[in-house]
């Protein structure tokens, strides 16, 4: 029997789930699916992110994030990312436009990227 597969979800181990949570809410919109003091699930149109607590020795991990506009999704999100490790859009020589942003309390990397026409 074959399946489709319709969604990739990443887990992110984080140290702190409440900033983690404010990261995913505040600056990209995600909502709330679940929460408890142990696992987070954030969804977002058809994208779905589960946070878990963890120890201090985290794994590093990194998301990509494709969107259709990076350059409007900068607009509105750059005064949000204050006291956080960030590039700001850039273009990359294997045709896409990206932001990377370190996100809070993770050992994890958030590429958000746009195919250059």
């Amino acid at each position: 029997m074959t399946y489709k597969a319709l969604f990739l979800s990443p887990m992110i181990p984080s140290t702190n789930l409440l900033e983690t949570l404010s990261f995913f809410r505040d600056t990209l919109d995600f909502s709330t699916v679940m929460e408890n003091e142990a696992y987070v699930v954030c969804y977002k149109d058809n994208l779905t992110i589960h946070i878990l607590k963890a120890g201090q020795e985290i794994g590093e991990m990194e998301l990509y994030l494709e969107v259709d506009n990076v350059d409007a999704l900068w607009s509105k999100i750059k005064d949000r990312l204050t006291d956080l490790k960030f590039k700001e859009p850039f273009n990359q020589e294997y045709g896409m436009r990206e932001i990377h942003i370190c996100i809070p309390h993770t050992n994890a990397l958030l590429f958000i990227g746009q195919k250059l026409p």
